[in-house]
């Protein structure tokens, strides 16, 4: 689990069906002071409706995703399962 800060959206006009309907967010993970960037930003599945600039958490727990999407053979790597209250 990663904290990360949501820096933009990604559209995609064809993607696996296991991503069918779900929105993409492109993700900077964070180092532990919560400002500063650590690596490269990353695209993460987003089931609760994130927006520009929000914190959030991110996973990239395989079963946890595969769950969510609902398809063991899944793609995606990061999902979003958190929102941080301002």
């Amino acid at each position: 689990m990663l904290a990360a800060r949501v820096i933009g959206y990604a559209t995609a006009t064809v993607k696996h069906p296991s991503m069918a309907g779900w929105k993409l967010l492109v993700v900077q993970p964070l180092a532990a002071d919560g400002r500063s960037p650590d690596g490269d930003p990353v695209l993460a599945v987003d089931s609760l409706s994130a927006g520009a600039r929000d914190m959030v958490l991110i996973t990239s727990d395989g079963k946890a995703t595969r769950a969510l999407l609902g398809s063991d053979n899944t793609p995606v790597r990061w999902s979003v399962i958190g929102i941080k209250d301002r």
